[in-house]
């Protein structure tokens, strides 16, 4: 398979020359009819990366030809130059004209495999080579799409415990999330969160409010006391961030 080969081995020479060419330094091209169908990111959810934690998923692409598929190379690009590759793509048959070719992909945020700014879209970049003499094949730069996240947690606190029926309660907590570059969670800021509340014997939690963090994350609001229940933060995500619910934190209303 000696294009899909030279093709990557060019794609790797020009990003560690650090070449701004290196996401897309080939057009999308094809010769005879060979097709990719689908594109599979990690089931199908975004990749959602910590600070320690090695993450692995894999990525599947598949295509057809009438003479059958021989094999596949696949890379993945991000924002600001991000390029992750595999050396091992498995292609099995479905049938006599399509597979699906499969790829892990591993990620160590330790090793600065990626950095900060490069969390968002990202994109699968596959060449596909059919069966037969005749060099059929597929390249395309955008295969398919998928987000790359940096990992969040979110804290509630609620107080006093307990609380006289019409007191107010002071709820705090602290949206954060993974900074891939010193291996920390750090306060995401300026960010829209709700404050929900469900009652004691119920599974539903109800928005109250929606409060924003201040230069560190932090959030701090107060509500009025009405009955037994919890009380949460819940934040819809972003982007480059995943949505994340606290865990609701009691309290007694007396």
């Amino acid at each position: 398979m000696r294009k899909r080969t030279t093709t990557v081995a060019l794609l790797a020479a020009f990003t560690a020359a650090g070449a701004a060419l290196a996401p897309a330094a080939f057009a999308d091209g094809s010769q005879g009819d060979t097709k990719i169908t689908k594109v599979v990111v990690n089931g199908g959810k975004s990749v959602v990366i910590g600070t320690t934690a090695v993450k692995t998923f894999t990525v599947s692409v598949t295509a057809t030809d009438n003479q059958g598929i021989e094999g596949a190379e696949l890379s993945l690009h991000g924002p600001n130059y991000g390029l992750l590759t595999t050396s091992s793509v498995k292609c099995v048959a479905a049938d006599a004209t399509t597979s699906t070719c499969s790829g892990s992909f591993t990620v160590d945020p330790q090793m600065f495999d990626v950095l900060n700014d490069q969390a968002g879209t990202w994109y699968v970049d596959a060449w596909v080579d059919a069966k037969g003499d005749d060099s059929n094949f597929i390249w395309k730069e955008k295969a398919g799409s998928f987000k790359v996240q940096r990992a969040s947690q979110l804290t509630v606190n609620a107080s006093p415990e307990p609380v006289k029926k019409g007191r107010t309660v002071t709820v705090t907590g602290k949206l954060s999330r993974a900074n891939w570059e010193t291996s920390k969670y750090a306060g995401y800021t300026n960010q829209p969160v709700q404050l929900q509340f469900r009652k004691k014997n119920s599974s539903t939690y109800t928005t109250l409010k929606t409060v924003r963090t201040d230069s560190t994350g932090n959030l701090k609001t107060t509500t009025t006391a009405t009955v037994d229940g919890y009380y949460r933060y819940s934040f819809a995500g972003t982007t480059t961030t995943p949505a994340v619910n606290a865990t609701g934190d009691g309290v007694d209303v007396q």
